[in-house]
């Protein structure tokens, strides 16, 4: 992973840090506030020997007593000394207990003992300490006097007393909150990049790439108001979602697939938007003086006479079982070299009929007379046809919903194209998100500030278009009458 991909994932995931160091921050103050403040204080004793009187004899002394110094500091916290300091002053403890709030340690070369107490009560602190300097003290006198000898070779003497704190020692509110906030951070970026980590989802076109050596041809940002406006450029020629479906027709129209025009717009699963990506680049090319034939070879679900608000009650169904002519419902639409051919009837066996002998002349012969031949074809993973379809075309291009279809459905999809021996034309990202961490852009952008005025007039004059063709009931051929009666020799003729 880059550095981009770590910005992209805390950007994404900005939210759950905030939280999580904000839960962090909650539960060190927590913790701090309900601890009972602790204060301390510390009594330093003086380590020293009583015996000699020479220069050698005071050295060989002082070095007697630093190596005694270890001793007496861990004696500090045996019951030999605690039990006479809780007995003088009344404590209700035991010596454990009470060594648990002790500590006593000497600093390096040096012959000072430092005993430091903590306690709720900062005098009783203060005088713990002193109490334990004194009876430290006393236990040496008595432990370590020679059998025989009047007194100890070793006298210890206080030289600071303690004295009674005025903060606490503990809890340290601002550490406490500094450690809360850190860790609570740690925690959210940990669960943002797991979060990351286990997301299989096609967010990128990294994501694309790791899967297929294919040209990423498209991307389509999301418009949350499709479902309202399918036919984006129709509605509003200047959308920026418009643009993006004239540079997908650019970057078509540069594909080389031997030579071949007809193409299979799909997906791996439901509702990634196949159709108006269809729909939407069948209206750009037509735009661009292109010659289109719009096949709408979804035989399960069709939408396409739907979208364009024309009658779909006969169509491809009843051209494939010789029930109806090419010629009689090939329909123009929008004022434009655009042709509509509706899915028809649904019929039983959709994946035999267009696996058929009598499919592939249809494209054949609409190959001659069209420049581009785009069909809107079912998904690949719930059902067959697209790939079947897939065959007889020159590629199938894959409509991939960006933060809705998954690596593995993904993965699938192409693995289907590929067992039938299908090629991949492109794959298109659609629903790309134009804000937030996955938000970015594909060609020219997003961010031209294109403006919403010119699409209800042109809608309006394809709806009443649309009418007048189903006033009519008569459908129009792309070329003159002899040049359709030829169109549908060229299809009997296979």
């Amino acid at each position: 992973m880059e550095l981009s991909d770590y910005i992209r994932i805390l950007r994404k995931s900005w939210l759950a840090i905030v939280i999580a160091t904000l839960l962090g921050l909650a539960a060190a103050a927590g913790y701090s506030l309900t601890r009972t403040p602790m204060y301390e204080s510390q009594s330093v004793v003086f380590v020293q020997s009583q015996a000699g009187s020479t220069v050698t004899e005071l050295q060989q002394g002082s070095s007697f007593a630093q190596s005694r110094i270890t001793t007496y500091v861990s004696l500090v916290r045996e019951p030999v000394v605690m039990n006479p300091v809780i007995t003088q002053l009344g404590l209700d403890t035991s010596a454990d207990d009470l060594a648990e709030n002790v500590r006593s340690s000497s600093p390096l070369n040096s012959t000072l003992i430092q005993i430091t107490v903590q306690d709720p009560d900062p005098v009783m602190a203060a005088d713990i300490a002193n109490a334990l300097g004194a009876s430290l003290a006393a236990a040496v006198e008595r432990i370590d006097t020679p059998a025989g000898q009047d007194q100890s070779a070793i006298k210890l003497t206080r030289v600071r007393d303690a004295a009674a704190a005025y903060a606490p020692v503990s809890p340290n509110i601002p550490l406490n909150l500094a450690l809360g906030l850190l860790v609570g951070l740690a925690i959210g970026i940990g669960i943002a990049v797991l979060r990351s980590v286990l997301d299989n989802r096609v967010r990128s076109p990294r994501d694309v790439e790791e899967l297929t050596d294919r040209p990423l041809i498209g991307a389509i940002p999301l418009d949350p108001k499709a479902k309202e406006r399918p036919l984006i450029i129709q509605a509003d020629p200047l959308n920026p979602r418009s643009e993006a479906f004239r540079s997908l027709r650019t970057n078509l129209q540069f594909l080389e697939m031997d030579g071949g025009h007809t193409f299979v717009i799909t997906s791996s699963i439901p509702t990634e938007g196949k159709s108006t990506t269809t729909l939407n680049l069948a209206i750009a090319l037509a735009d661009s003086g292109k010659r289109v034939a719009l096949v709408d070879t979804d035989l399960r679900k069709p939408k396409v006479a739907e979208y364009l608000g024309i009658e779909g009650g006969t169509g491809l169904t009843d051209v494939l079982i010789g029930r109806a002519k090419v010629s009689d419902v090939l329909l123009p639409w929008g004022n434009r070299s655009m042709y509509v051919l509706p899915a028809g009837k649904i019929p039983p066996n959709p994946s035999e009929l267009l696996g058929s002998a009598r499919m592939k002349k249809l494209l054949d012969a609409l190959a001659e007379e069209f420049d581009v031949v785009l069909c809107d074809a079912p998904p690949l993973l719930p059902v067959t046809d697209a790939a079947v379809l897939s065959r007889v075309t020159s590629g199938a291009i894959m409509a991939v919903a960006v933060g809705r279809t998954t690596t593995h459905q993904l993965q699938g999809a192409l693995d289907a194209l590929a067992t039938v021996g299908a090629k991949v034309a492109g794959v298109v990202l659609t629903m790309v998100p134009t804000k937030g961490a996955d938000a970015y852009t594909y060609g020219y952008g997003y961010g031209y500030g294109y403006g919403y005025g010119h699409g209800h007039k042109a809608g309006a004059s394809s709806a009443s278009s649309a009418a007048k063709r189903r006033s009519t009931g008569k459908a129009v051929m792309p070329a003159e009458s002899d040049s359709a009666d030829a169109f549908d020799d060229l299809l009997k003729r296979g």
